[in-house]
């Protein structure tokens, strides 16, 4: 049984600067529920904290899993099938960055797609995601990653329960979409959130003052509210991000949702059977159907049974050294004979093809001196008669210093049952024959 993951963290998480830092004056691929909460908790508690007790580790994904074969991996593989979850808000990278903290790093999860695609026990992958989006640096690169993982192995999202903007550009990338009826899919849009803290500086008697070189320096910043020319700016910067987020959702989709579509939703979000029907989603079902379907062989997969009968004669097992020669007559006295045989027994079109290519084993350039072995390519293997003229090619001709009929005179024709002294001849020539047209008829009928 998978045993919980043993993560390693940092001495302390990120200080609500940092998460200033990250979420303020930045555009966001978020929901605006999330982006309205993360406002609140920060609204009067930034100040300046201590940053030495960030560990020089902070941009390294760790974490492990310990599997069924006592491998230690970053994910948890499940029938070959890895889950990768994707929980909380999204940032770009950080060891610190964890379930317990609501975040989850665009680093780890490349990190986890790379070690999936090398795993030979992993056969699948499962994005897990209940995120509402997060920093849009580095979400792009990620989708990137999902497809590119997902033309070796089949990568598949199952929304549970929320897939919403930067968590759905990552879904997005994945060959399918799966929902539950409550699953919220969308946010296809960019938030850039601006505060202005004159005001509440004012009131405390603070009345910052901005040095700087540079016209564009200082735009943006929080002691003032912002001038026409730098909302317009920022707006410019929104708008590129925006149209770049449609495009990666319009390519990952794959025809099901055109950009003027995902457009017209207006990072409206929809839940279970609409998002199906705006093609956000594929279908529903639960998270165990997806990962019991994922087990599954890929279809039309068969693989070969070890120590198996083989159904075809492969070039190596081929004979390899040529029999004793016959005469092209009794060559196509043979062939005559199977094909009139098999048609009075009501021979079906396959078998027909099967006849045909028996003659085109027979009347192939190749079988010029090698006669005896064609014979046998031709009605004691299922070869082609494309193969069988290779490796026909390969074999040595028979030794054409001697009559066919000398050659005869000296060696036991095919399908011989009884010693020389005993018969003559024609008379091993006719048993030979004999069989050889029975087994082709037994094959026919």
């Amino acid at each position: 049984m998978t045993e919980p993951p043993d993560i390693k963290r940092a001495a302390a998480g990120p200080s609500l600067a940092q998460i200033a830092g990250r979420v303020l004056n930045r555009p966001l691929l978020l929901h605006p529920d999330k982006a309205d909460l993360i406002l609140h908790v920060l609204q009067g508690r930034i100040g300046i904290e201590p940053l030495s007790a960030l560990d020089p580790q902070a941009n390294r994904f760790v974490g492990s899993y310990r599997r069924d074969n006592g491998s230690i991996g970053s994910m948890r593989v499940e029938n070959g099938v890895a889950i990768l979850p994707i929980v909380g808000s999204l940032v770009n990278r950080g060891a610190w960055i964890g379930a317990s903290s609501g975040l989850v790093s665009y680093e780890g999860i490349a990190a986890q797609l790379c070690e999936a695609e090398a795993d030979p026990d992993v056969q699948a992958v499962l994005l897990d995601i209940d995120s509402p989006g997060g920093e849009a640096t580095g979400m792009f690169a990620t989708a990137k990653l999902v497809a590119a993982v997902n033309k070796t192995k089949p990568v598949v999202a199952f929304v549970n329960d929320v897939a919403a903007s930067a968590a759905y550009g990552i879904a997005s990338a994945a060959s399918e979409i799966i929902v539950s009826p409550t699953s919220m899919v969308g946010s296809i849009g960019v938030v850039l959130t601006h505060l202005d803290r004159s005001g509440e500086l004012e009131d405390r008697g603070v009345k910052p003052t901005l040095i700087h070189a540079g016209a564009h320096k200082v735009d943006g910043h929080p002691f003032g509210p912002l001038s026409d020319a730098v909302r317009a700016d920022l707006q410019a910067e929104v708008m590129k991000i925006y149209d770049q987020f449609v495009g990666l959702v319009a390519v990952g989709r794959g025809g099901r949702m055109s950009a003027e579509a995902i457009r017209a939703t207006e990072a409206r979000t929809y839940l279970g059977a609409d998002a199906i029907a705006q093609g956000f989603a594929d279908r529903m079902a639960s998270l165990e159907e997806v990962i019991a379907a994922l087990s599954q062989p890929p279809s039309g997969a068969s693989p070969q049974r070890k120590g198996g009968p083989m159904t075809k004669t492969t070039q190596a097992e081929a004979p390899a050294t040529d029999v004793s020669a016959i005469s092209s007559t009794d060559l196509q006295a043979a062939v005559d004979a199977a094909r009139t045989e098999a048609h009075a027994a009501g021979v079906t079109a396959g078998k027909a093809e099967a006849s045909a290519r028996i003659k085109s084993i027979l009347t192939a350039p190749e079988t010029e001196g090698r006669e005896a072995q064609a014979l046998v390519l031709a009605l004691e293997t299922e070869m082609t008669a494309a193969d069988a003229a290779k490796v026909l090619a390969a074999s040595p001709k028979a030794n054409t210093s001697a009559s066919i009929a000398d050659r005869a005179a000296q060696e036991v024709e095919l399908g011989a049952e009884t010693p020389a002294d005993h018969r003559n001849r024609s008379e091993r020539n006719a048993a030979g024959w004999a069989k050889a047209i029975t087994q082709a008829n037994a094959r026919f009928s």
